[in-house]
């Protein structure tokens, strides 16, 4: 029997539902329940919501959008996207800005692999004072603080954040959904296997898929019964995943869209690219353009980048094919 290609095997589907503790929830009913059998990509895309709520404001995602990278940090993985003094994090945001992004991701703790641990203090020292400059520079902008802890994300919202950016999915802070549900505002969920320190040990029970999909499946339906609407997935790439385990998440990215959240990818000159092209961060852009037009054509709806430019360009070109069908 012929499938299409992105139609979901009834063992595949099932898969998500036997899971080691067997676990009854609502998410994967509603897998079984989505008729995603025989389903057409079409039909799969239609569960991928298109606008996000920022503070009363909805902000559409029928064109994709770009997430701009500006690290507040000595040692983050790709030393061109570090800013530590003022003048160097205003040249940033105006770039950033200039280049087309409209949504800029502070990071104050870096999540390299092998990463130092900061204190809540220093994160915060770090942190604030660049949303305040960002919402002097550029009003209109979307402030996204990427921060696992709650008391980060409370004090950065005060400051005008707009989404909080958690790479734990809530793992590494208990707080972190009720803060969320308090402060109502957007939250990128994202998964992750161990942590920066222990260099992201990974270990799966079944596939990557299904591990990933369980994970944030649960998480999904824990957050809406606190009340929280605005949800953003990020499958984590390169967080305690394999060279291939990334590559399958990529070739199945459609799959996410039975969660029925948005989907943000964040490849952005990872160790999934210089590896396989064998080089260093600072020659994979083209891999990373390449990743990230995979992403566009599977639905992905923000891009978070070092490399603003070519990312808005990538979404031209693949809008410009989008409009010809």
């Amino acid at each position: 029997m012929f499938f299409p290609r992105f139609f979901v095997p009834l063992k595949r589907v099932m898969k998500y539902k036997a899971i080691k503790n067997e676990r009854k929830s609502h998410v994967f009913d509603l897998v079984l329940q989505k008729k995603v059998f025989g389903n057409d990509e079409k039909e799969m895309m239609k569960n991928n919501p298109k606008t996000i709520n920022i503070k009363g404001r909805l902000v559409s995602l029928d064109e994709p959008q770009v997430m701009g990278i500006l690290n507040i940090t000595p040692d983050s993985f790709f030393a061109d996207s570090r800013c530590q003094e003022e003048e160097e994090i205003l040249l940033r945001i105006r770039q950033i800005r200039s280049e087309g992004a409209s949504i800029i991701d502070l990071g104050a703790y870096s999540s390299r692999p092998g990463a130092a641990d900061i204190s809540l203090q220093e994160e915060l020292r770090r942190l604030l004072p660049a949303v305040r400059l960002v919402r002097q520079e550029w009003p209109e902008a979307i402030i996204s603080v990427d921060t696992f802890r709650s008391e980060v994300a409370r004090q950065a919202v005060a400051m005008g954040a707009d989404i909080v950016n958690d790479i734990s999915g809530g793992d590494m802070d208990g707080e972190m959904f009720a803060t969320i549900a308090e402060l109502g505002v957007p939250y990128v969920l994202m998964h992750m296997q161990g942590t920066p320190q222990d260099g992201f040990k990974s270990h799966y029970d079944t596939d990557v898929m299904c591990d990933v999909f369980r994970s944030l499946g649960e998480r999904v339906e824990e957050m809406h019964k606190m009340g929280i609407a605005d949800i953003i997935i990020d499958p984590g790439f390169g967080f305690g995943k394999t060279l291939q385990e990334n590559y399958t998440m990529m070739s199945r990215l459609k799959e996410f869209h039975l969660l029925e959240c948005p989907l943000l990818v964040g490849i952005s000159r990872k160790s999934m690219i210089y590896r396989v092209l064998e080089t260093t961060p600072e020659h994979s852009l083209n891999g990373t353009t390449v990743l990230n037009t995979i992403a566009l054509m599977n639905g992905a709806n923000i891009l978070r980048v070092h490399d603003v430019k070519e990312a808005v360009e990538a979404i031209k070109i693949y809008r410009q094919c989008s409009i010809s069908d």
